[in-house]
């Protein structure tokens, strides 16, 4: 056998937008959603900083309960029929996402511990044989101080997982940007 009977390497994508995006996923509340309204957008980056137009981002968060909709989570803490914990979103052809949820509450870390609350994120893109898994914190929670796995990300690199809080037309707008690889790159964890 000679190499150029070796099938080529190839990476994923770009498919994301036609294969996983048909329906509008990004949207996890309804009417009746307890909670505080919030906007998540952000901007996903490569390592030039330039808009990644075809990512795929996903998130996974607990309510404002803090009860995640999933059966492994059997805490008796209310479970909000409205609220479906679960997002996808396509980047546009600048690199732009946006997700309309709520403020999630506090989880369980351990049987002592609390973790501050968070949104899982997970992003597929071009060139990335697997996906990027990292967490988006909320600049105006005093929780992080104490949150355990925010405590072991070293304090230059806290601000990559950090959305900041403005208010855009009267509606609570967390800012949070996925930047790939390079100057300022988001930490991801190895799950």
């Amino acid at each position: 056998m000679t190499s150029r009977d070796l099938t080529p390497s190839q990476t994923a994508g770009p498919f994301f937008h036609s294969g996983l995006l048909r329906d509008p996923l990004n949207t996890l509340t309804t009417g009746q959603t307890q909670g505080e309204r919030i906007r998540l957008e952000g901007y996903v980056y490569d390592g030039d900083r330039t808009g990644v137009s075809d990512a795929l981002v996903e998130i996974w968060q607990a309510n404002a309960a803090g009860r995640y909709r999933h059966p492994a989570d059997l805490r008796p803490v209310p479970l909000d029929p409205a609220f479906v914990g679960f997002g996808r979103a396509g980047t546009d052809e600048h690199g732009f996402y946006a997700f309309e949820t709520i403020k999630p509450g506090p989880v369980p870390f351990d049987t002592h511990t609390t973790q501050a609350p968070h949104i899982g994120v997970c992003v597929s893109a071009r060139g990335l044989l697997d996906h990027l898994r990292t967490r988006v914190y909320f600049d105006d929670e005093r929780a992080n101080s104490d949150d355990p796995v925010l405590g072991l990300v070293p304090e230059p690199r806290r601000p990559t997982l950090l959305a900041r809080r403005r208010t855009v037309e009267g509606q609570t707008v967390y800012r949070f940007d996925i930047i790939l690889q390079g100057d300022q790159e988001t930490v991801f964890f190895e799950l």
